[in-house]
């Protein structure tokens, strides 16, 4: 933990039960793949859809049976599954340097255009749990259909202490 002191000034996984958070473990991947892939100090996160603690996923479209802040809080629940997927991967969350990039896939009408707002929920989550260093370049984009018909899917690439 020593030198998790030195990036932060406090305990992230200690922030994230403070924030009412519970990491479930992390969904095993749905084809051959995994969830996540480290070179050196990045670790590339697979993408991660919006799991509901009481199971299944949150489904539909944005711009049609979902609301904008439906779609926020589905990307939050898409940041606590690549969480827990990343946690599994490096055991500590105190080891992440830097949130490096995102990108946030909506599925959603045509007309849509307010795939950042909706993915914010995501990036929210992130500064809140590791702070500045979750400030990430980003893409927000829409889709005409998900997997599985999910609402939203966010993949993310992190530095970690070597």
């Amino acid at each position: 933990m020593q030198e998790a002191q030195e990036l932060y000034d406090y305990d992230v996984e200690t922030k994230i039960v403070d924030m009412g958070i519970t990491l479930a473990k992390p969904s095993a991947p749905a084809g051959n793949y995994v969830n996540a892939v480290r070179t050196g100090n990045l670790v590339f996160m697979a993408g991660k859809g919006p799991n509901l603690p009481e199971g299944g996923y949150v489904t539909g479209k944005v711009g049609e049976n979902l609301t904008v802040e439906e779609g926020y809080e589905a990307a939050k629940l898409v940041a606590y599954a690549q969480l827990a997927a990343l946690k599994a991967e490096i055991g500590d969350l105190n080891k992440v340097v830097r949130i490096v990039k995102v990108l946030g896939m909506v599925n959603c009408t045509p007309d849509f255009g307010n795939q950042p707002e909706v993915i914010n929920g995501f990036s929210d989550t992130m500064v809140e749990v590791f702070g500045d260093r979750a400030k990430h370049a980003r893409a927000a984009v829409g889709m005409a259909s998900l997997p599985r018909n999910i609402a939203v899917e966010i993949e993310m690439i992190v530095e970690v202490e070597d």
